[in-house]
């Protein structure tokens, strides 16, 4: 046996250019092409020969188009309808599809049972609506009597559906319906990644007796003729993630050995699926542990999916073949195309990567599809498995393989149909059906994503769809695409995406091994002791920065008293006119430098930030990222704002408006974003032309002292930028100089009311104040919601950052239909997060920032213990200031009366009547600032963005991480007066206006008028 290969690495997104290169040097000869293409024609005659209908998905897709709207309104009917518990809201989400198309034509439109039983539902549905108004209320429809009936055939639709997409809802019952067949199978117990252990161990057992039940009715045919099933990791560990990597390779390469070797001892195919691209290293780290041991030898029924849109395929391929090679065995591979391409990108995007990890243009997925599977036909120690709806695809497969290679095609249950009949009229290659297992209204979610990917306008399955579709068009060889680039032309870089007013900040994928331990290497690397003190000498003595994580001391601070407040605002004042002056260029490009150095020196703030500031290390790098993203957009906007501008008016008259900067800006910034919102401020002051005394928060003020610097050596003279670190008494003293142009102020609402008192009672010119703060932000949910997806985005609202953000989730209320299994879901995701020291990869929650804020945390959470509100308490690390999350059940909104600023997440329940009545309560509590909602339901979306519950309004997302640029941030009453911060009108509050009007008609008369000519 040779040695164990060493763990897979690849480049995490290869530039498109150098694969575009590759596939054409690859390109098939002209025989061999004339060869692919009188096959792939041979094809797509016999499936449109078969008869009138293709039938299946692509039948559907027909029929229902995505690019229409009745199309959208059946896949959102598909994807929710049958998880609602209540009628209420079923009504309101059929009535919310079916008014937003016209079903009446689709009525009994083909021959094919699934098509005509679904536009006889959808269209009976449709008339019954139209009885009333477009958008008539359920009330009303009600009270003619259609809506049951509506409801009745909705419903029964969407289980057609499930029925024609979904093989079995039990594996008994799949098993029946595979009884006979001359196809393979291989059987999916389909669903969500597990949330929990709970979910961990019900999927584990789910497997384990399919694999158990297909095992006593396998056929005696050696692999790889034999059943199989396919597994999916995340199914199997509630964390399944790049971060938690050493806790995944402890607990999950057990579990999936099990269930390989009851496998083995069927002689059964088992497949790991595939993941996303974050998750492939981690996949390939769990399946190597696997197949080194030693009770699998002598085993070829072991495989795994590779999806060929990523750019890493091709790497994997050949890692499985070096392992296969180290272990004297033969693995199964499974080639797709691949799925969740749209969230790849934008994730991709949002992590602020270099490139992409899948490619951009279906073309060259489809090229690199035909290039891995070269790579598999050749591959002795691989058995190549080909899962594909493409005529093309298979031609070229069949080609490539000649008359005596070993491989099989596959299919997902419900689509292709019509192009294997064809096939199997030409050809004995075998097909293994995908088949999903499950209760269709668990499955149907998912299902509806490969609907809606198969059906995409671009695939082969949507064109083939339509008989109109020319031969040439279904055939076209994808080399010949490369003439117009190896990228998508409307699909920009991760890079720049914001282009051309700024770039997107650079970020760091932590499931790409390399990029992580680059990012490790620079912080061991750049960690270095660390000091604050004020810009104008003080005789404060110094103290230590202790660290929340366990008080070990991480700094020294001088603080500003109130002798050197006084000198730094005269500096300050006396700098002003100079800064002022400076060319709105040379301050932006100056902005823009500190944002460049910033993403350099990474290495030295990202400790700092965990150290100081008790940020886990993706807090820390989005929060560095956001303070670079901050300084480029400002200094865009300034380009944009701080110039002259010229204004209409009557002939003889010249009109300019000139933006100056105020004078001296007081910045006072919180410590829970210490160096995002603290640039954020200090920069849009500064490049809007003011000078800048900034004030830190007490208990980060190392973070800030570093950023200070940093923008002096961008260039920001010492003068205009003066550092006051201290405590409240400090900022109190700036704000009350009479010298203040204006404040800016992140922080909690009583001081935000102080600040603004203080600058009413002063003498001097009235100064603005831009304020931002806190809330008790709420989160409706109905019943259309997934709840998955529901508890991903309600972890990440409350307790991400411990749950310190003034954005953060802190009220969440359930429909009562659906509270009790969400509850219960919650629950368990929450037990799975750690709690500790944040510079550990593998932490999800640090501590809170210091003894003050753990000690009112500690007597709120025992006061509501005392009421018995607790239902899950976590544990925390018994040193440092560490407050574990808390789920706290609540009668009503109105029991809470105020913001909890920390992992205490409070939930409630409302009946599905009472939504308007749930969302005035929610809008008394006075806070404006951030507002989630989770609905299917289009109607319900639109009500309350008119409405503005909340400075920002998030649907179906979390509640947190607003993007500079394109969710600007701020609320208003008592979260704030805005304007947002990161938003188009967020600098023009730090600037004054001057209009200029001149007569030019004094000077003589107006040339301009009198040389018009005729």
């Amino acid at each position: 046996m040779q040695r164990e290969p060493p763990p897979f690495v690849a480049p995490y997104a290869p530039p498109d250019e150098a694969f575009a290169a590759a596939f054409l040097a690859g390109r098939p000869d002209p025989d061999a092409r004339a060869d692919i293409d009188a096959k792939a024609r041979a094809l797509i005659r016999g499936m449109r020969a078969q008869h009138s209908a293709l039938g299946g998905v692509e039948d559907f897709l027909h029929e229902f188009s995505l690019s229409s709207r009745e199309g959208l309104a059946v896949m959102a009917l598909a994807e929710s309808l049958l998880r609602v518990p209540d009628d209420a809201t079923a009504d309101q989400l059929i009535v919310d599809k079916l008014t937003a198309g016209d079903f009446s034509h689709h009525e009994a439109a083909s021959d094919t049972l699934l098509v005509q039983a679904c536009a006889y539902a959808l269209g009976l549905s449709a008339r019954l609506v139209g009885q009333g108004e477009p958008r008539g209320l359920v009330a009303d429809l009600a009270r003619r009597l259609g809506l049951p009936t509506l409801r009745v055939a909705a419903r029964q639709a969407m289980r057609l559906m499930g029925a024609h997409f979904v093989f079995g809802e039990t594996i008994g019952d799949a098993l029946a319906r595979a009884n006979g067949a001359s196809e393979r199978f291989s059987f999916d117990m389909l669903g969500e990644g597990a949330r929990s252990a709970a979910d961990a161990a019900r999927y584990f057992n789910a497997y384990a007796n399919a694999i158990g039940a297909i095992g006593e009715q396998a056929s005696d045919r050696p692999p790889p003729d034999r059943p199989g099933i396919s597994v999916k990791l995340s199914a199997l560990h509630p964390r399944y993630e790049a971060i938690s990597r050493e806790r995944v390779l402890k607990e999950l390469p057990p579990r999936v050995l099990e269930l390989a070797r009851l496998a083995k001892d069927r002689d059964l195919v088992f497949t790991i699926d595939a993941e996303e691209a974050d998750r492939l290293e981690l996949s390939l780290d769990v399946i190597a542990r696997v197949v080194a041991d030693p009770s699998l030898a002598g085993w070829d029924g072991f495989g795994l999916a590779v999806q060929a849109y990523q750019k890493r395929a091709s790497a994997v391929i050949d890692y499985a073949a070096a392992l296969a090679d180290a272990h004297d065995r033969r693995f199964m591979l499974r080639l797709v195309k691949g799925a969740y391409w749209d969230s790849e990108i934008k994730r991709a995007q949002e992590r602020g990567l270099a490139d992409y990890p899948v490619f951009t243009r279906k073309a060259m997925t489809d090229l690199n599809y035909d290039a891995c599977a070269a790579t598999l036909l050749a591959q002795p120690r691989i058995y190549p498995q080909f899962a594909t709806h493409n005529a093309r695809s298979v031609a070229e497969i069949l080609m490539r393989a000649g008359a005596d290679q070993d491989f099989e095609f596959q299919r997902l249950h419900g689509m292709g149909e019509a192009l294997y009949a064809a096939l199997a009229e030409t050809s004995d290659a075998p097909v293994r059906v995908y088949a999903p297992v499950g209760p269709h209204r668990d499955l149907l979610a998912y299902l509806v994503r490969r609907l809606i990917e198969n059906g995409a306008n671009s695939s082969f399955v949507a064109r083939a769809a339509d008989p109109q579709t020319p031969e040439d068009l279904l055939v076209a060889d994808p080399h010949e695409a490369l003439r117009d680039g190896a990228r998508h032309s409307r699909l920009a870089k991760p890079s720049q995406i914001y282009a051309p007013l700024r770039a997107n900040s650079q970020g760091v994928e932590f499931g790409d091994r390399r990029a992580l331990a680059a990012l490790l290497e620079e912080m061991d690397a750049a960690r270095e002791p660390s000091e604050a003190e004020p810009s104008a000498a003080t005789k404060s003595a110094p103290r230590d920065a202790a660290s929340p994580i366990d008080g070990a001391r991480v700094g020294r601070v001088i603080e500003a008293d109130a002798d050197n407040v006084r000198t730094m605002m005269a500096a300050a004042s006396a700098a002003f006119p100079r800064w002022n002056a400076t060319p709105v260029a040379t301050r932006a490009q100056i902005v823009e430098s500190a944002a460049g150095l910033l993403e350099a020196r990474r290495g030295a703030f990202i400790p700092l930030l965990q150290s100081e500031g008790g940020k886990t290390l993706d807090d820390a790098l989005a929060e560095l990222r956001e303070a670079a993203d901050m300084c480029r957009y400002y200094a865009g906007q300034a380009r944009a704002i701080c110039c002259e501008h010229r204004l209409p008016g009557p002939t003889g008259e010249d009109n300019r408006l000139r933006y100056d900067g105020r004078g001296v800006f007081v910045c006072i910034s919180p410590w829970n974003f210490p160096l995002a919102i603290f640039l954020g401020q200090v920069a849009a002051a500064l490049v809007a032309g003011n000078a800048v005394v900034a004030k830190p928060a007490e208990q980060t003020p190392l973070i800030a002292a570093k950023a200070v610097a940093l923008l002096h050596e961008a260039g920001v003279p010492r003068d205009v930028l003066q550092f006051a670190p201290g405590a409240g008494d400090v900022g109190a003293a700036l704000v009350a100089d009479s010298r203040v142009a204006g404040v800016v102020f992140t922080g909690s609402a009583e001081v935000a009311q102080k600040i603004n008192r203080s600058l009413a009672a002063r003498e001097g010119a009235i100064a603005p104040l831009i304020a931002e703060t806190g809330g008790i932000n709420a989160m409706i949910v109905d019943s259309t919601a997934l709840i998955e997806q529901v508890v991903d985005d309600v972890l990440a609202s409350a307790f991400r950052s411990a749950g310190q953000r003034c954005s953060a989730l802190r009220l969440l209320c359930l429909q009562e239909d659906i509270a009790a299994g969400a509850i219960e879901t919650l629950i368990g995701a929450t037990k799975e997060l750690r709690i500790g020291d944040p510079r550990e990869l593998g932490v999800h929650v640090g501590p809170v920032i210091d003894d003050e804020a753990k000690q009112r945390l500690d007597a709120y959470i025992a006061e509501q213990k005392s009421l018995g509100r607790v239902i899950y308490e976590g544990e925390a690390p018994t040193s440092g200031t560490y407050v574990a999350p808390h789920i706290i059940r609540l009668g009503r909104v109105s029991d809470l009366r105020q913001e909890v600023f920390g992992p205490a997440l409070h939930v409630t329940s409302w009946r599905a009547e009472e939504f308007d009545a749930l969302l005035r309560e929610v809008e008394a509590s006075g806070f404006g600032l951030t507002f989630g909602l989770q609905t299917r339901i289009e109607e319900r979306i639109r009500f309350v963005a008119a409405r503005g519950p909340a400075g920002n309004v998030y649907v179906n997302r979390n509640m947190i991480g607003a993007v500079v640029g394109s969710q600007p941030f701020g609320g208003f009453g008592l979260s704030g007066t805005g304007p947002k911060a990161g938003g188009p009108d967020y600098l023009r509050r730090f600037v004054r206006e001057t209009t200029v009007t001149i007569n030019v008609a004094s000077f003589g008369g107006d040339a301009a008028l009198l040389s018009l000519g005729e």
